[in-house]
């Protein structure tokens, strides 16, 4: 198969969560360890690092990666989803698994996966797994699916976990309270090994306490800890609290690592370069000056937003589509009503046709016009705003994922 054929019969496959939500979400870790097994337990053969969270794992992930690059690591990075390509999920020191490793990983495999009706991401963590063991990394940068506790990725033994925050998002496999949540992100702090957590809350830190005390583990708080503020490429005011964890991550690692505050500056200030990270705060264009953001829950968006209104402009162009499984009465009185609503879907199976989403946001005086596609409904904006105004392109991932 040609790369092509072979990253569509990864999709095509079996129910991908990307793609079409809840039906593609497995509830044990059986198939992973049959599958690694099969592959010779390549997740024993590297160091890494895994982190959790409801916002913030792509971030702290892509700093974690870009630092340890920045100390002349061979460093693997494992996020998810991806915005363009598939090989976006698997890097090392920044660049994409090659095609031809996908491609021969699939066709030396292909059986085996079929045989035992292994999930998309079941077989992408193989293949990452896979991958970072060949290619001898000093250390792999493991970032979760969903959840933790039952996430496919939830087999290795790292140096160190790290759990970003607790908010509402996938509350149909996570549970409908944070406590409930913060449980399953949990799930990865391992018997004995260290676990950092950025950010907490009244009601999650004492689930993260008894956790670790359970694995007799150190557990270190970052957000009531004093670190430098370095400047970073990542300016959403969010990466305040993911620095710290990042920060507090790398005292755990330099146990095992030299890391100087050299390369920790460099690391932060490079990190879109060092990684392929996009859309975290992404200024696009100036006069119009226009952003865009991937935040796609309540916590995500209330934060963004807020940054938004620290902005000086005249008119708020906001493009905005979701998936069709989002809580819209959660997200949708976060937004302005003073704005220009651009309202369009996503283009994959779970985008909310934007006819829906406009009725929807009418009820919470959100009022605009609906478009065919992402990039219609952000030509209009651009069409439409004047030099002094400000353009916002968000509400998922999959949006921001057609402009970049």
């Amino acid at each position: 198969m040609t790369y092509k054929e072979t990253t569509s019969w990864l999709f095509n496959q079996l129910p991908m969560f990307q793609q079409q939500g809840a039906i593609a979400y497995k509830k044990d870790l059986s198939n992973t360890i049959l599958l690694v097994n099969h592959l010779g337990n390549p997740e024993t053969k590297f160091k890494s690092v895994h982190i959790a969270g409801t916002n913030g794992k792509g971030s702290c992930s892509s700093l974690l990666a870009s630092v340890l690059q920045e100390a002349g690591y061979k460093v693997g990075l494992y996020t998810s989803p991806h915005l363009k390509d598939y090989r976006e999920r698997i890097r090392i020191n920044g660049k994409k698994i090659s095609k031809s490793f996908v491609i021969d990983f699939v066709a030396n495999n292909k059986f085996f996966f079929e045989e035992n009706k292994l999930s998309f991401f079941e077989m992408t963590v193989g293949l990452a797994f896979d991958y970072f063991a060949k290619m001898e990394v000093d250390i792999a940068i493991i970032e979760v699916g969903m959840g933790g506790r039952l996430d496919s990725t939830n087999i290795i033994t790292p140096l160190v976990s790290l759990i970003t925050n607790i908010g509402f998002d996938h509350t149909q496999f996570l549970g409908n309270t944070l406590e409930a949540i913060a449980f399953e992100k949990a799930g990865i702090i391992k018997n004995m090994i260290p676990v950092v957590v950025s950010e907490y809350l009244a009601e999650t830190k004492p689930v993260f306490l008894e956790k670790a005390l359970n694995e007799n583990a150190s557990i270190y708080f970052a957000q009531d800890k004093d670190f430098p503020d370095f400047a970073s490429a990542l300016l959403g005011d969010y990466q305040k609290v993911n620095k710290k964890g990042v920060l507090q991550t790398l005292e755990v690692l330099k146990n095992y690592f030299k890391i100087s505050s050299q390369a920790i500056k460099k690391g932060f200030i490079n990190v879109v370069d060092n990684t392929g990270l996009l859309g975290r705060w992404q200024v696009l264009g100036t006069y119009p000056k226009t952003v865009c953001d991937t935040a796609h829950n309540s916590q995500g968006l209330a934060i963004v937003l807020n940054q938004i209104k620290k902005e000086k402009f005249e008119v708020l162009h906001i493009v905005l589509g979701v998936v069709s499984d989002k809580d819209l009465d959660s997200i949708l009185p976060l937004f302005p009503k003073n704005a220009k609503y651009y309202f369009c879907k996503p283009n994959i199976d779970r985008g909310l046709d934007a006819t829906i989403l406009k009725q929807k946001a009418s009820d919470f005086g959100l009022e605009g016009l609906v478009f065919n596609s992402v990039s219609m409904a952000y030509n209009e904006a651009k069409k439409n705003a004047r030099a002094n105004d400000f353009i916002y392109i968000g509400g998922s991932t999959f949006v921001v994922a057609e402009i970049v």
